[in-house]
């Protein structure tokens, strides 16, 4: 049963309590600007408190993006109030997927840069297709990620690993992914979603609250190290480059698709 939550997001019912979380905006390759990460809020809320949800699905419309990355468009007018607003909503976002008392899988299909990585690796797991690409390519832009992206690549790929991609931008594939161990194992891309909604029946089929018990206990050995204690400082840091004549040059070389001039400090 196909439902919609807003314009910007869809509601997909399986069988089986799993249910599919669509970021429908597939003209904008499903770019997150405000409206999109406000109505994922909403949606995970709803759903996290919603009996009958036993796995959620999160993906992209389209078969381009899972999501492309946030807004450039919509970042390169903002202050750093109205940046610090938007990373703390899109780490509102990225909790929510993390810390709530349902499985969530990220199913990426084509592209998943900037804010698109971050969702993914805010999700419990990943599967993604031959097409998929990965990376957090913000420093191209003169500012750093601003959804938890340093704080979960590291965790997830080693921290000199994840260094080198965050320093670099550098965007990588599924095969690559799958070598750094982001996911298990490359889906084929005839069939993707088939696939996905498998694995996640296979999971719902379980004991859920046995299944939840393990994710809470799971997180809680990495709360004291991992994303909770870091969002604060990630926030204030990817806010306070906006304004400076980096990102002003990142974002406005972006819009205008040529290369940008960074002058540094």
């Amino acid at each position: 049963m196909n439902e919609s939550m807003s314009d910007l997001i869809q509601l997909n019912r399986l069988d089986s309590g799993v249910v599919e979380l669509v970021i429908n905006r597939p003209e904008a390759l499903n770019a997150l600007n405000i409206a999109v990460l406000l109505g994922l809020k909403t949606a995970l809320e709803k759903l996290a408190s919603d009996q009958t949800v036993r796995v959620i699905v999160l993906r992209g419309a389209g078969e381009k993006a899972f999501a492309a990355g946030a807004d450039i468009r919509e970042m390169q007018t903002m202050g750093r109030s109205d940046a610090a607003q938007f990373s703390r909503l899109g780490h509102s976002v990225c909790l929510l997927l993390e810390s709530m008392p349902k499985v969530t899988v990220a199913a990426v299909q084509g592209f998943a840069l900037g804010g698109g990585t971050e969702l993914a690796l805010a999700c419990d797991f990943i599967l993604a297709s031959e097409k998929a690409q990965f990376g957090l390519p913000e420093v191209g832009l003169g500012v750093i990620p601003g959804f938890g992206g340093t704080i979960r690549l590291a965790r997830a790929v080693g921290l000199t690993r994840a260094k080198e991609l965050v320093f670099s931008g550098e965007r990588f594939g599924s095969a690559e992914a799958a070598q750094l161990g982001l996911i298990r194992k490359v889906l084929p891309q005839d069939g993707f979603f088939d696939e996905v909604r498998k694995q996640a029946a296979k999971i719902a089929r379980n004991s859920l609250p046995a299944v939840w018990a393990a994710k809470g206990l799971m997180n809680e050995f990495e709360e004291s190290s991992g994303v909770y204690p870091k969002v604060d400082a990630e926030i204030h840091r990817f806010s306070s480059l906006f304004g400076t004549p980096d990102q002003k040059e990142g974002m406005g070389a972006f819009s205008e698709k040529r290369a940008a001039k960074f002058v540094g400090l």
